[in-house]
C-alpha cells in the first residue's frame, strides 16, 4: 500500500503543476527576532537553499540515504508546497525551514507525506481542514528553542488566514541507538499527549515501544515546539528505515497555535 500511495503521487506530480495558493505574499516576513526573520520562499533559488540545508542536516548530520548529487533534499512534494524559510539577515543565510502542504494542494497530489508512514484513516471526516507540515530542520548553530519557536510563530501567522483547523506533521527522534530513547519518549509523552481514541493513527512500520527497556531521553526540539503549541500525539512512532528515526505523527489546532505564537514574534 505504501507504494501505491507514492505511486500515485509520482503520477500526479507528472502533470503541469499549479503554484499552491498561499495566504501571504512569497518575501513577505511573518515573523522576527534580532537578526532572523521567517518568510515564503520566493523562487525556486530559495527553495534550493532550504533543500540544502535539509540535506546538510538530514544527510550530513542524520546520516540519512539521499541520493542527490547536488547536494539538495528533495522529492515530489516540494513542488506542491510552501516553504517557509527563516534568514539570517547578518550573513544573508537560510538558517531553518518548514515545508507546508495546503489541503488542495494534496488533493490534487492524492495523499499527504504522511501517509507514506502512517493510516490516517480516522482523519478522512477532517482532511479538507488539514495542513501539512514537514521537512522541518535548522542549521546547528541556530538550534536554540527561539529560532523553533519563531518558525512556529510564522506558521501561525501563515495559517491564520488560510481558515484551515488542523495542523498535522512528524517530529523525528534519531535511532542510533536501535530505539531505545525513542520509545521510552513515546511511552513518557502519551501519559499527557496522546490523543483521544478516534483521533488515533496507525504506523506502517511499527516501532515496538514495549521491547525496549526505559531509557533517559531528551525530547528534541523539533518535538518539543510541538508539544508546547498544543499538538496532541496521535499513536506510535513510525520507523523510518531511510532517514534513521521514529517518526511521531502529532496534530494541533490552528486556532490554538494562532493564538499562542502571533503576538509574540509578530513580522
Amino acid at each position: 500500500m505504501v507504494a501505491l500511495v507514492v505511486a500515485r503521487a509520482a503520477t500526479r506530480s507528472l502533470e503541469p503543476i499549479a503554484p499552491p495558493l498561499a495566504p501571504a505574499e512569497p518575501g513577505e516576513v511573518l515573523a522576527r527576532a534580532g537578526c532572523l526573520g521567517v518568510a515564503l520562499a520566493r523562487d525556486e533559488a530559495e527553495i534550493a537553499q532550504a533543500q540544502r540545508l535539509r540535506h546538510r542536516v538530514f544527510a550530513g548530520e542524520l546520516g540519512a540515504r539521499i541520493a542527490d548529487p547536488g547536494g539538495l533534499d528533495r522529492d515530489i512534494f516540494d513542488a506542491h508546497c510552501l516553504h517557509l524559510i527563516v534568514r539570517d539577515h547578518a550573513s544573508d543565510e537560510v538558517v531553518g525551514t518548514y515545508r507546508v502542504l495546503m489541503p488542495a494542494q494534496a488533493r490534487r497530489l492524492g495523499c499527504l507525506y504522511t501517509e507514506q508512514e502512517f493510516w490516517l484513516t480516522r482523519l478522512d471526516p477532517i482532511r479538507d481542514e488539514l495542513v501539512e507540515l514537514g521537512r522541518s530542520c535548522v542549521h546547528p548553530a541556530w538550534r536554540g528553542g527561539a529560532t523553533i519557536m519563531l518558525l512556529w510563530s510564522a506558521i501561525g501567522a501563515l495559517l491564520a488566514r488560510s481558515g484551515h483547523r488542523y495542523l498535522i506533521g512528524c517530529a523525528s527522534v534519531p535511532m542510533h541507538d536501535g530505539g531505545a530513547a525513542a520509545a521510552s519518549l513515546y511511552r513518557q509523552l502519551a501519559q499527557a499527549y496522546l490523543a483521544p481514541e478516534p483521533w488515533r493513527v496507525w504506523p506502517r512500520e511499527r516501532l515496538a515501544v514495549e521491547s525496549f527497556p526505559t531509557v533517559s531521553a531528551v525530547v528534541p526540539p523539533l518535538l518539543k515546539g510541538y508539544l508546547r503549541a498544543g499538538a496532541q500525539l496521535l499513536g506510535e512512532p513510525h520507523c523510518d528505515a531511510a532517514f534513521g528515526c521514529a517518526d511521531f505523527p502529532l496534530m494541533l489546532s490552528v486556532d490554538a497555535l494562532a493564538g499562542r505564537y502571533r503576538r509574540r514574534f509578530a513580522g
